[in-house]
């Protein structure tokens, strides 16, 4: 089950601001909470791209959007041949299904045996907007329109399109296959715009909601580089959401649509749990990315701290230890190879991430790592209680997270970190490939002007 732009804000995680989330919280408990899971892309269609791919990145090129038709295709040299994560359960004799938002948009074709196809947009949407009108203060030539809005719509769940996902999933799992099966479900909440029915908001009224860590000044000492991705005028600004009284109440939408895709998980979860195939399935539940509601000055991704990368990632099912959660660094690459493992299904040696069932069991000890990257050469190590971010022109970030949590002060340039660095720096990648070509973000120019600049120097 993957869960479009679902951020680290679960009761199984500590829980923020009035969260609900009962239906993930009792699938944590019969399972395995990795609580340091980083995506490695802080943007849908690369993140995604890497799970479905088992490679970073840095060694595809696929840094932004990319059509699900063109991530493999003969001019990519690494993705040409490789074969995805529902091919290869197909390979081993599993029958396939999908629905919804698996891949960037769904799933190149054919990639399932079945399936129940793409949801059109991220709708159902008002004849009106209700408070952002998607341009902001940015130049709509410039930065085009983001689709970020906030308030309660439509009526009841049954227009939503998670709702009818969730059905199509629940009537498969009252079918029986002469075959193992394997099926993937993609939520669209709580990916903007923050429309769900009132009675999602109702659970979280606003004078319980509490806002997220945020200094007006935070970004004082970050390269001009950060600056550069963090320019997202099209987006609500932490400063404008505070002195338009939004905050809590952008906090509150996201918090209601969290709330309504729990209960739609919390009914696939039912019906698996009435099925005959509730003690023989595995499930995992993740998320594409994290996603920032004030912290770092805005409410998006897009950026390569804490608050954009960390984001849930849940394995329960047969040979899963009960109840139990791993703090050590995990990557969304790991959930490739990890399903193989616990499906008892040969491994696949092209697989860049490894395996997280020996951490499960603690037979090994957890990765001492976990990476995001964000566009060409711009990488976030994860490690050690230590977020360390180098740019593609050698310009740094570091965080201690035992001192500073929400990454206040950047510790770069501080010499008794030498010997952390050093160490943080071993784990950036060996190689970075140019832009795929198909591949593109033009939401953001830094990364338009970034592409033409790279893929005109390295040929």
């Amino acid at each position: 089950m993957a869960v479009d732009d679902l951020n680290t804000w679960l009761g199984c995680l500590g829980g923020y601001s009035n969260t609900k989330t009962p239906n993930i919280d009792r699938l944590a408990e019969s399972g395995i909470v990795f609580s340091n899971a980083h995506c490695q892309a802080p943007l849908c269609g690369p993140s995604r791209a890497s799970i479905m791919t088992g490679l970073r990145p840095s060694t595809t090129g696929i840094y932004g959007m990319t059509p699900d038709a063109k991530i493999r295709w003969e001019g990519n040299k690494a993705t040409k041949d490789i074969t995805f994560l529902p091919e290869y359960f197909k390979q081993q004799g599993y029958h396939t299904m999908g629905i919804g938002k698996l891949f960037h948009i769904h799933a190149p074709k054919n990639v399932f045996d079945e399936s129940g196809g793409r949801v059109k947009g991220f709708g159902p949407l008002p004849k009106k907007r209700f408070v952002w009108d998607g341009f902001g203060q940015s130049d709509r030539k410039k930065y085009g329109r983001t689709s970020t809005d906030w308030g309660a719509y439509p009526e009841v769940d049954s227009l939503m399109p998670d709702h009818q996902s969730a059905n199509w999933a629940m009537e498969r799992l009252d079918h029986q296959y002469d075959q193992p099966f394997f099926m993937g479900l993609g939520f669209l909440r709580p990916h903007v715009p923050l429309y769900v029915p009132q009675k999602w908001f109702d659970l979280h009224p606003l004078d319980s909601i509490e806002v997220a860590p945020y200094q007006s000044n935070d970004l004082d000492d970050v390269p001009s580089v950060a600056l550069k991705i963090n320019d997202l005028p099209m987006m609500p600004s932490t400063q404008w959401a505070k002195e338009n009284g939004e905050w809590k109440k952008i906090i509150q939408a996201y918090l209601a649509c969290v709330s309504f895709v729990d209960y739609e998980i919390g009914r696939v979860l039912d019906a698996l749990e009435n099925s005959e195939y509730a003690d023989n399935t595995i499930i995992v539940l993740w998320s594409d990315h994290g996603y920032r509601l004030g912290e770092k000055g805005t409410f998006a991704k897009h950026a390569l701290w804490e608050s954009a990368t960390n984001a849930p990632l849940i394995f329960a099912g047969p040979g899963v230890p009960k109840n139990k959660v791993i703090s050590s660094p995990a990557e969304m690459l790991s959930i490739y190879p990890t399903l193989l493992e616990l499906c008892h299904l040969p491994a696949y040696q092209r697989n860049e991430g490894k395996s997280l069932v020996g951490v499960m069991h603690r037979k090994e000890e957890g990765q001492s790592y976990a990476m995001t990257t964000f566009g060409y050469n711009n990488h976030a190590i994860k490690s050690n209680g230590f977020r360390y971010i180098q740019y593609e022109d050698g310009s740094e970030e570091l965080y201690n997270h035992a001192l500073d949590p929400h990454e206040f002060s950047n510790e770069a340039g501080n010499p008794k970190y030498k010997e952390e660095i050093q160490q943080l720096q071993s784990f950036l990648p060996k190689v970075n490939v140019r832009w795929d070509d198909y591949s593109k973000y033009n939401f953001q120019p830094y990364f338009v002007e970034q592409k033409e600049r790279v893929n005109n120097s390295i040929q």
